[in-house]
């Protein structure tokens, strides 16, 4: 049976972040208002609404991207162990639009009104995966007989630590918890597991 599956998209990851960093820095040189208005998500959404993908594969610095891109590899690669190269995207994706989101939501609260840029939601999320989704979790939560409200209360405290951990100046702290909980969320719930593919040869009739 292989369980592993075809393709890196880790490796993927990486090779766009760099690309678009690239990118960035290029048409940095014509101004920095076509920069934020390509690649910086901020409210309202409908004003630049494809920030919500390209925010994600963006960053501010050399050493924004740098730290997201060791996070990436660190838990990427655990993650992509056990799904498909689209379901791996998809998650991504998802959870670093969703935790964009969240964060300007929060700053428009506070009145903040600032951008977010970087993958840090989605880096966080397979953190969160990786936490929540391996055996070592389900045997200490079947051990402990652990219901569905004492999972809310541990999980909620790993994410509330972690992001403590991370948190930092100009750190969209809102969006690194909101990324942890949807990636613990989906880690237990299994969401990204691919079921083995066998490499046998199929019978003939």
């Amino acid at each position: 049976m292989d369980v592993r599956p075809a393709g890196r998209p880790t490796v993927d990851l990486l090779v766009v972040f760099v690309a678009v960093y690239a990118f960035q820095w290029l048409l940095s040189i014509l101004g920095a208002p076509l920069v934020a208005s390509l690649f910086v998500l901020s409210a309202p959404l409908s004003t630049e609404p494809w920030a919500l993908v390209t925010s994600v594969y963006a960053h501010g610095s050399i050493s924004h991207l740098l730290s997201n891109a060791a996070g990436l590899v660190l838990f990427g690669l655990i993650v992509e162990r056990v799904t498909t190269r689209g379901r791996f995207h998809l998650f991504f994706l998802t959870v670093g639009a969703l935790s964009g989101v969240a964060e300007i939501t929060w700053q428009g609260v506070v009145g903040s009104g600032a951008g977010v840029v970087g993958a840090s939601g989605g880096v966080l999320g397979l953190l969160g995966y990786v936490v929540a989704g391996n055996a070592i979790a389900d045997r200490t939560v079947g051990r402990l007989e652990l219901g569905v409200r004492e999972q809310i209360v541990v999980f909620g405290a790993i994410a509330v630590a972690i992001t403590f951990v991370t948190t930092g100046p100009q750190v969209a702290v809102v969006g690194h918890f909101v990324g942890l909980v949807l990636g613990l969320i989906a880690g237990r719930l299994r969401l990204l597991h691919a079921e083995p593919r066998s490499t046998e040869a199929p019978a003939t009739a």
